[in-house]
């Protein structure tokens, strides 16, 4: 089974799951612009799961719940019940649709404006800001709701994906040292074992 990843992306959160849930697999950084690459995912794109199919498997909360369902002993999906499996699909989904491209203005401010002067860039990255604090407050008061944890107070795929893409606003003037219940949580993550392999590993 191969990850493939580039550094600081959301695919890191799966390759955080993937070591927390003991899988045998390996990470390969993408060259987002090789042949060999566009071959493997046509949108050219991270994260990237092979795992021998007819296709790579593509989408962080797709390949989380494949990393959750395929290794149950870790418990890293949903508890049991129709409402609860709803639940941490709701959370994956706000933090892949409204979380994720929250972000997206800031990182790419040329897909949001023809005009290529600096300022009109820098406006757009600015616009970015107030989307960016309105999904840190509602994943705040998902970790106040968890005790602590993104989904029902324990660890979860959802916490390894909140903290990649949270770890973003250190670019940003208001960073996740701001929010009372986030701050905590990054600390926690930031002192994982598992957590600092991948933050290590991935810069190599």
């Amino acid at each position: 089974m191969k990850l493939y990843y580039a550094p600081g992306t959301c695919a890191l959160a799966c390759w955080i799951a993937l070591e927390w849930a003991g899988a045998d697999y390996e990470a390969v950084r993408a060259d987002y612009k090789s042949e060999e690459y566009q071959r493997i995912n046509p949108l050219g794109a991270v994260p990237a799961l092979d795992i021998g199919g007819k296709r790579a498997m593509t989408q962080a909360p797709a390949i989380l719940q494949y990393i959750a369902d395929t290794h149950p002993e870790s418990r890293l999906g949903s508890n049991e019940g129709v409402e609860n499996a709803f639940e941490l699909n709701e959370t994956l989904s706000f933090l892949g649709s409204d979380f994720h491209a929250a972000f997206w203005p800031f990182f790419m401010p040329y897909r949001y404006t023809t005009d290529e002067s600096e300022a009109a860039r820098n406006a757009v990255k600015e616009s970015a800001y107030a989307r960016i604090d309105r999904a840190m407050l509602h994943l705040d008061a998902l970790i106040a709701q968890g005790s602590g944890h993104v989904y029902q107070g324990r660890r979860s795929i959802a916490d390894a994906y909140a903290f990649v893409m949270a770890r973003w606003t250190e670019y940003l003037p208001k960073t996740w040292r701001e929010y009372p219940h986030i701050a905590p949580f990054m600390e926690r993550m930031q002192a994982d074992e598992a957590v600092q392999h991948v933050l290590q590993a991935s810069q190599a």
